[in-house]
């Protein structure tokens, strides 16, 4: 099984937040990679990475980093592969990263989510991906449809929480 989806981070201690996007690929049933590069650290492995990915399979790259943020923006400047942007909360609540990853100049787009969004980052992947792919996308609807359910769950739930001035 080759990976079509590469999650990198710039540190194993990105790997609590990133780690969702794993789990949310593994249960739609996507193969993934996952690796710590660094954009400051290891700038020439970023490179190979980034300029290998296409030509080993990979379709979509999540990349997450926090405080600087560089690695989304690098890895896309090396690649055509869409970049999804994950801002991960490190100091000044993540606000750091987020403005780092989302002020991309002209011609080098990364899509970005959230802070510590890689949820929402493995859909979006997912989502790029069932456009060439129908079983994909017949998975991806009934996964939205499963959240549906789970929220109108808890709304019936809500209805049993008693308070004095609950009406």
């Amino acid at each position: 099984m080759m990976p079509l989806v590469s999650i990198i981070m710039g540190s194993t201690s990105d790997l609590p937040v990133m780690e969702e996007a794993a789990k949310v690929l593994n249960e739609l049933h996507i193969p993934f990679e996952m690796n710590a590069l660094s954009a400051h650290r290891t700038p020439e492995k970023v490179e190979e990475f980034a300029q290998n990915a296409h030509s080993r399979g990979i379709k979509v790259i999540i990349a997450g980093a926090g405080m600087a943020a560089h690695l989304p923006g690098v890895i896309a400047a090396f690649t055509a592969l869409p970049v999804i942007g994950v801002p991960v909360k490190s100091s000044f609540d993540g606000m750091d990263s987020l403005l780092a990853i989302v002020q991309m100049p002209p011609g080098i787009p990364v899509a970005t989510v959230a802070v510590n969004g890689a949820r929402n980052a493995g859909i979006l992947a997912a989502q790029m991906i069932s456009l060439g792919d129908p079983e994909l996308f017949a998975r991806l609807v009934a996964f939205k449809e499963d959240l549906k359910k789970k929220i109108i769950q808890a709304n019936e739930e809500l209805t049993k929480v008693k308070y004095e001035f609950k009406v």
